[in-house]
């Protein structure tokens, strides 16, 4: 980091060190990791912050990108996907865990299989503090009977007991979707 950089708050230095106690890291490497949660300053500056996850195919992405550009119209929110944080990281769970312990939503865009985000599922899911913040946007699809796989289900059926699971069809409702949520 330069001395022109934002300053990283200090929880989420802890945070980081935390997560990336066990790991053996270059200096390189921890300039990066340094370096990107920088570039989350708006994440620190923000009331909400909303990491938004799904599929990067062409046509979904396209709707991912409605859902940023939505949440990003509310004066006291940041919203961000993956892709938007530079730098290449070996570890892409690492990444997602420590993005995901700095924001205040996760929120997950699911299309059909491959929705795009099946092992951050898992990991939402299977971890109370990333589980509370989460937030899923189901496409539902009349005419199928079974779109997503089991494990996806089991996640859907967790987050609607919830409150968190909203499901759309079309891309109004999509927009009436990202509205909904807090």
């Amino acid at each position: 980091m330069t001395d022109d950089d934002p300053p990283v708050p200090e929880a989420v230095l802890t945070s980081a060190s935390e997560r990336l106690e066990a790991e053996e890291l270059s200096l390189t490497d921890n300039e990066e990791i340094l370096h990107a949660l920088s570039e989350l300053r708006p994440v620190y500056e923000s009331d909400r912050s909303y990491f938004v996850l799904g599929n990067y195919d062409r046509e979904p992405i396209r709707r991912l990108n409605l859902v940023v550009d939505r949440l990003n119209r509310r004066s006291d929110a940041y919203a961000f996907r993956m892709v938007d944080l530079r730098g290449e990281w070996e570890n892409g769970i690492q990444k997602f865990c420590l993005v995901a312990d700095l924001v205040t939503h996760v929120v997950g865009v699911a299309e059909r299989e491959p929705s795009g985000f099946l092992v951050e599922q898992g990991l939402l899911a299977g971890t109370e503090e990333y589980f509370e913040k989460t937030h899923v946007l189901k496409r539902t699809y009349p005419d199928e009977d079974r779109p997503y796989n089991w494990m996806q289900d089991g996640v859907f059926d967790l987050l609607e007991k919830n409150g968190r699971l909203y499901r759309w069809e079309t891309e109004s409702e999509l927009i009436e979707a990202v509205e909904g949520l807090s």
